[in-house]
């Protein structure tokens, strides 16, 4: 088999696939997407969308963008969107109802939940788990290893939209090798989350997580040190 695709599939110049793939119904791949081997997607998948600029946006207009790489091994979830300009690394997972925007870059073996929003311009490591409904906000980055809960929102503007003087100032999150947010956690703009720090439920991150600190609260405080058995390197 070298592709199988169902009803309504609209595919544009110039995609390459690969060996072995599977296409749901309803799909559209858009120009010059490449698809590695043995990957499925599934119904009502998007594929290479050019992103749309709201008349009031602060962002520039956004010119032609280079294609979406799809990685072999992946799977591609019922009406998930990834964005041209999006690089999905081997043996990935990507949930039903998933985005992933423009400009982003995902590691090999990365599981992006159902519902899980990945916003234009970041970078995601190798093996991480987003899980259901998270929320990723541009211009941030997820080292290797990180474990995202559900229901996590990332914050990137701490102007809340108004005055000029937050423009140029929108920074992201970082989360450092091996570092996890458990569920309903806000992490603050530009906050980081050191290598192996963990943040409990609930918890609203205003300060930087030191490393292999385990942190809950509102505003998260340090409660003590991750157990040696739940480290990376321990695993």
């Amino acid at each position: 088999m070298s592709l199988e695709k169902g009803h309504n599939v609209l595919i544009k110049d110039n995609v390459e696939i690969g060996q072995n793939v599977r296409i749901g119904n309803n799909v559209i791949i858009y120009e010059g997407v490449k698809i590695g081997d043995n990957v499925v997607i599934q119904d009502n998948v998007v594929i290479g969308k050019m992103p749309a600029r709201a008349k009031n946006s602060i962002l520039p207009e956004v010119g032609e963008l280079p294609p979406t790489i799809i990685g072999s091994g992946c799977t591609i979830g019922t009406s998930s969107i990834i964005y041209a300009n999006a690089t999905i690394g081997n043996d990935v997972f990507v949930a039903d109802l998933a985005t992933i925007r423009e400009r982003v870059t995902i590691g090999d073996r990365t599981i992006v939940g159902r519902g899980v929003a990945v916003e234009n311009d970041c970078t995601i490591g190798v093996k991480c788990k987003l899980e259901t409904n998270c929320y990723i906000t541009a211009y941030s980055t997820l080292e290797d290893y990180v474990f995202i809960a559900p229901c996590v929102v990332t914050t990137n503007d701490n102007y809340m939209a108004r005055s000029a003087e937050r423009l140029g100032k929108f920074k992201g999150i970082t989360v450092k090798k091996g570092g996890r947010i458990g569920a309903n956690v806000t992490v603050l703009p530009g906050k980081v989350i050191h290598e192996d720090g963990a943040v409990g439920a609930g918890s609203l991150v205003t300060k930087d997580v030191e490393q292999e600190a385990l942190v809950i609260g509102a505003p998260a405080k340090k409660l003590r040190n991750v157990p040696e058995s739940q480290l990376l390197k321990n695993q």
